[in-house]
């Protein structure tokens, strides 16, 4: 090809750079450098990436021009609000570091000016607007400022009005073509704590896991599941795992909604909880719809059945088995209510009596005159007992309160979790009272089907479901930790998709969280794969911090 014909076709080519979406959103590569600044740290601008020291405050969604960069964390104070800082960069050659301003207030063409980039030059209008969201705030612009190689300063006022974050740096010759980005406000989803990115050690490391489900559809054990899993239990018996996880069986030439009715309860086993064999099932549900809206003795109180949790009994010498059982209403959303726990015994004696068969005995708790508002319309949705000393706690799950006046038919969206009590695994069960249930400390209004078990030190810690992206809440699996397994922490979030290719859309319920070794751990999920009617399962290993542990229970 001559000279000029090159000339030609890359003549042609420049308007397609400069307005193709191809080049307006093509990722640039960052630049290291090194904080000189003692007390100020880097994060990753990434997804979960937290970009504030002392807050929980995540990226949620960022422009692909500005992904994967190296940000610095600014300090801000118990509010979330910024504190004068100053902090100070060593970059080896010329670069632009873009700045992210987020107006909390009337938006003001000074904002930008009340920073100090001293060397530094910034453009008059961002390179992005709404070029990434952060929890709790506004849409971020993202701006540009020049510098030249060396040290340079940028220093931040108190509480300027506005939110900043440094984003990170690229070589002074990459630019980023002007656009729209398009990313919403999150000023209403609430801050979390996420293992791998928040600020200082973390309690878990994601180790990995299969890339695909290790339960899924077609797999042996499988036939005449029609909606795959949700929720249940893992336990270990002398090497072997035994899972009773909630199978979604559904009918043939039922519509996928009749998944969540017609239900049963399996027993598989495996002994590396990667390869799963169904050997029996435990309970069933019968798929009969309500009568009547109201919970009355006319339906049929056993429609679906959900969540089975098994504990042996050391002073019985058995197996019991706590599970959900719904009434369902095919003209009420949601359509489980009015839960309720029973409890069964395996007629076969000793830790061996695990596969049972099981023998119902009855019902453990159930609504009534002593429910709680936050129980609503599912009534009591989950049941763990765990032994504290000589009493036993349970969490107990409610969801759906109803609105005043509403019964039976309007409620309100909440997943609760309380406590009650008993001197005996038998029962009679007591829920504890409004001082302490619903136990928001943990969050304050998503919490579904705890697991707990006890860490090397003691600690009691609980795995659940940390709720779906669609109610702007993290979708990792959650836990939370106790000393005293009646006061629980804040829930943190494990990110499980930093390790493991991410095959589902909506995390569901962990069944456990299961010693390996070593320290290491390995988690059974439920999870949904929202183009599919099969709900798979998947497994994951996460590697625990031993001084990190020390560290949290020193602070309980």
């Amino acid at each position: 090809m001559t000279f000029m014909k090159k000339l030609a076709l890359m003549l042609a080519l420049i308007p397609l750079l400069a307005v193709g979406e191809s080049f307006a959103q093509r990722k640039i590569s960052p630049v290291d450098y090194t904080v000189l600044t003692p007390g100020f740290n880097t994060f990753e601008t990434v997804k979960y990436g937290n970009p504030y020291s002392g807050n929980y405050r995540s990226i949620l969604e960022i422009a692909p021009e500005i992904d994967g960069l190296q940000g610095v964390r600014l300090p801000v104070d118990e509010q979330g609000k910024l504190k004068a800082a100053e902090v100070e960069l060593n970059f080896n050659r010329a670069v632009k570091v873009f700045i992210g301003i987020a107006a909390l207030g009337e938006s003001t063409p000074e904002m930008l000016a009340k920073l100090n980039f001293h060397n530094g030059k910034a453009t008059a209008r961002p390179v992005l607007l709404n070029g990434l969201s952060v929890t709790e705030l506004p849409a971020f612009d993202v701006y540009e400022v020049s510098y030249k190689a060396g040290t340079q300063k940028i220093t931040v006022p108190a509480d300027p009005g506005f939110a900043a974050v440094i984003l990170g740096a690229v070589s002074s010759g990459q630019r980023i073509a002007f656009r729209d980005a398009g990313i919403e406000d999150q000023e209403d989803y609430e801050a979390f704590y996420l293992d791998d990115f928040a600020e200082g050690p973390h309690l878990f490391t994601v180790i990995g896991g299969p890339d695909e489900p290790v339960v899924e559809e077609g797999m042996p054990g499988t036939e005449g599941i029609q909606g795959g899993f949700e929720g249940g239990a893992i336990v270990e018996v002398n090497g072997v795992y035994h899972m009773f996880p909630t199978e979604r069986a559904g009918q043939i030439g039922q519509p996928a909604k009749y998944d969540r009715v017609k239900t049963k309860i399996g027993h598989w086993t495996s002994t590396d909880m990667i390869h799963w064999s169904r050997q029996s099932t435990i309970v069933e549900a019968t798929g009969i719809y309500a009568v009547s809206h109201y919970d009355n003795p006319m339906n049929n109180r056993r429609s679906a059945i959900w969540s089975y949790m098994p504990v042996f009994s050391e002073e019985n010498n058995r197996w019991y088995g706590h599970y959900l059982a719904y009434t369902t209403d095919e003209d009420i959303h949601p359509n489980h209510s009015f839960g309720r726990i029973w409890r069964c015994e395996s007629t076969v004696e000793g830790i061996e009596g695990i596969g049972g068969p099981y023998t119902d005995i009855g019902i453990v708790i159930e609504p009534g005159l002593d429910s709680q508002w936050w129980e609503g319309r599912q009534g009591v949705a989950s049941f763990f007992p765990y032994q504290v000393g000589d009493r036993w706690l349970s969490f107990i799950s409610g969801a759906f309160p109803f609105k005043e006046g509403g019964y039976p038919f309007e409620s309100e969206r909440g997943w609760y979790v309380g406590l009650a009590e008993s001197d005996r695994l038998e029962g009679p069960w007591t829920r504890l009272g409004t001082d302490v249930n619903p136990t928001v400390s943990i969050h304050p209004w998503f919490v579904e089907n705890p697991i707990v078990s006890r860490l090397p030190n003691g600690l009691y810690i609980a795995v659940f479901d940390g709720g779906p992206e669609y109610l702007k809440l993290p979708n990792q699996i959650a836990y939370t930790l106790s000393k005293d397994g009646l006061n629980w922490t804040r829930a943190r979030y494990i990110p499980i998709d930093v390790k493991v290719k991410k095959w589902w859309d909506t995390m569901r319920t962990p069944l456990c969280l299961m010693p390996l070794g070593d320290d290491v751990y390995g988690i059974v999920y439920a999870a949904i794969d929202n183009d599919r009617r099969y709900h798979p399962m998947g497994y994951v290993e996460v590697k625990l911090n031993r001084e990190v542990l020390d560290q949290l229970a020193e602070q309980l």
